[in-house]
């Protein structure tokens, strides 16, 4: 085709020299027509056609590696496939070409590894085990290694040495590969042991407060931990520092079913007292305390009379007092709350008397997990505890406020 070419334009009577610039005019542009034609097939053709028979059909693995450009990337392909072809009517310069092209397949693929690399982990986060056993880690370390090859291959395309010349020179260079990878190796070392010993999940709520964290994991990498914070920020954790430092897990209460509730209500101790015969009259009308009552009583008049207590004098022998009853009926009451868990442990205890009163601290566990829930359950619950204070003659505990301070210098008389 050349010599048809050069012997044509002679034949028009173009010089020699003149006739040889235009041939190669000539096959330049064909050739460029060709790639834009092939890139036009590949692109607007081939890859429409592989989208369809790809929405078609019932798998979804192939969706992912579509959504990940690994067909598009392919289609680069094409161009340099066409020039390999008409290389040979460049010989003076078909070494440099095809160096060039080399070096440019090799690129090309290195994309493809790459985009098939992330289609894996988008198609392995559709199963179950990947909340437990995530790969991303291990794929990037597999990018890495395919990049760190590529760039090799490349290099020793584009000098005409074989690759194994220069993995001979990297010996030397070792040192200052672990330098520039030292945080990808101490990533990828932590990472492992995040996931062979199960500490972290993508989805478990954890908080780590050295790093202002608190909310659920949403990311794994070979280096980092992104968690998304309740306040919807983001924040980025080093994969070595979740295995250094500690860090709390939520995953264990959200898999037992019940999430606890370890709040106080602080009593004013100068409320406390013997209940009186008009109190527990009153307080055997409540449901979940005229049992308890009528039993209570029962047991404490046979108590004093087995011992022939004089029952006349207050502080002589067993009475009930209205801390007491109020406490069981925080038990009852919890008890029978559909929103308390029945299999976790339920208890109402008195903590150490202090400045701010007697706390009555409440120690249970809600039947859900959910946060709003949760709270809703917890605000519910202390609702109608502070509101049945009184009818027991207990008074809840609280700093005096400016209302307070008013109202004595009122009744005082004072300015």
């Amino acid at each position: 085709m050349q010599v048809w070419l050069e012997e044509s334009f002679n034949s028009l009577g173009v010089t020699e020299g003149a006739s040889k610039i235009l041939t190669t005019a000539v096959v330049v542009l064909a050739i460029v027509l060709l790639c834009l034609l092939g890139d036009f097939i590949a692109r607007r053709v081939l890859l429409k056609l592989v989208s369809k028979l790809i929405k078609q059909n019932k798998y979804t693995w192939d969706d992912k590696l579509y959504e990940r450009r690994v067909f598009h990337r392919l289609a680069h392909l094409v161009p340099p496939l066409i020039i390999g072809f008409f290389t040979g009517f460049f010989p003076n310069h078909e070494t440099w070409i095809k160096r060039i092209l080399s070096a440019y397949i090799a690129i090309v693929l290195l994309l493809v590894i790459d985009s098939i690399l992330n289609a894996a982990d988008d198609i392995y986060r559709t199963f179950e085990i990947s909340k437990t056993r995530p790969i991303k880690g291990i794929l990037q370390v597999v990018k890495i290694i395919a990049f760190i090859i590529g760039g090799i291959v490349i290099i020793s395309a584009l000098i005409g040495q074989s690759p194994l010349i220069l993995l001979g020179g990297l010996g030397a260079l070792s040192a200052v590969i672990m330098l520039v990878f030292q945080s990808s190796i101490l990533g990828f070392v932590a990472g492992l042991q995040l996931t062979s010993n199960d500490m972290v999940r993508i989805g478990d709520w954890i908080e780590m407060p050295k790093y202002n964290a608190d909310g659920t994991v949403i990311d794994l990498t070979l280096t980092t931990v992104k968690v998304r914070n309740f306040d919807n920020t983001i924040t980025t954790i080093p994969a070595n520092a979740m295995v250094s430092d500690s860090f709390r897990n939520w995953r264990g209460m959200k898999a037992s079913g019940g999430r606890r509730i370890k709040r106080s209500m602080n009593i004013d101790v100068t409320s406390i007292g013997f209940c009186t015969d008009e109190m527990l009259e009153k307080l055997s009308k409540i449901e979940y305390l005229k049992e308890y009552i009528e039993n209570k009583k029962n047991e404490i008049e046979i108590y004093n009379k087995e011992r022939n207590i004089d029952i006349s004098v207050p502080v002589n022998g067993r009475r009930m007092t209205n801390i007491g009853t109020f406490r069981f009926y925080v038990y009852n009451y919890l008890k029978n709350h559909p929103g308390i868990h029945k299999g976790m442990t339920l208890m109402v205890r008195q903590l150490s008397p202090g400045a701010n009163g007697l706390p009555l601290e409440i120690y249970a566990f809600t039947s859900t997990t959910e946060w709003i829930e949760y709270e809703n359950i917890q605000s519910d619950i202390f609702d109608h505890l502070f509101a049945v204070l009184p009818h027991f003659g207990l008074r809840s505990f609280q700093e005096p406020a400016g209302h307070d301070i008013l109202a004595l210098r009122k009744n005082g008389g004072s300015d």
